[in-house]
């Protein structure tokens, strides 16, 4: 690998000027090895954040690319908490944007599988009541909750995305479940 670099201003990262070809396919293999294990979880936090299947692809598949170009994966410390800033910053870009129709898939597409279409019939109706009372939740208790139930981040990876302190975040999540719990009601 030719050890000259160009600094990419953008992300302040290194970028190696020239590489081999086996260098080249070795890092495309990493990248797809990257890919495949955080694919599902990007396309997670970016659902969170726009709940519109169309979009949530646009914005995962444009932050792996963009990842990918600048090289930006490489050294990271922890993957998920990086990738969920990244992929959150660009969602809510993306969410400032003009809305386009719906057509996103609802959550319960996502995560129920294996169900007979009676339980599924239940579990959507229920899955949808749940996700209209989530939607109805402040946005500053909103999103720690979605991001620590749905996406399974810690306090502190949901701090570093958000940009809080992580006491902070457990309060407001506490404060998110305690107002669901009350609209569920016994």
């Amino acid at each position: 690998m030719d050890l000259a670099t160009t600094h990419d201003w953008r992300e302040g990262a290194a970028v190696p000027a020239k590489m081999s070809e086996e260098d080249s396919r070795a890092d495309q293999a990493a990248f797809q090895s990257f890919v495949e294990r955080n694919l599902r979880f990007a396309f997670r936090v970016a659902w969170a954040l726009l709940r519109n299947r169309s979009d949530a692809d646009d914005v995962v598949q444009e932050c792996f690319l963009r990842l990918y170009r600048r090289r930006a994966w490489h050294g990271v410390e922890d993957e998920r908490a990086y990738l969920a800033r990244v992929v959150w910053r660009m969602a809510r870009d993306r969410q400032r944007r003009p809305a386009r129709e719906e057509g996103g898939m609802e959550m319960d597409t996502i995560t129920a599988t294996d169900h007979s279409p009676e339980a599924a019939a239940v579990s959507s109706s229920g899955m949808a009541r749940l996700h209209r009372l989530i939607d109805a939740l402040p946005e500053e208790l909103r999103q720690p909750l979605v991001l620590s139930t749905l996406k399974e981040m810690t306090s502190a990876q949901i701090a570093a995305t958000l940009g809080i302190p992580e006491g902070t975040v457990r309060t407001r999540i506490q404060r998110a479940r305690l107002l669901l719990k009350q609209k569920l009601g016994p």
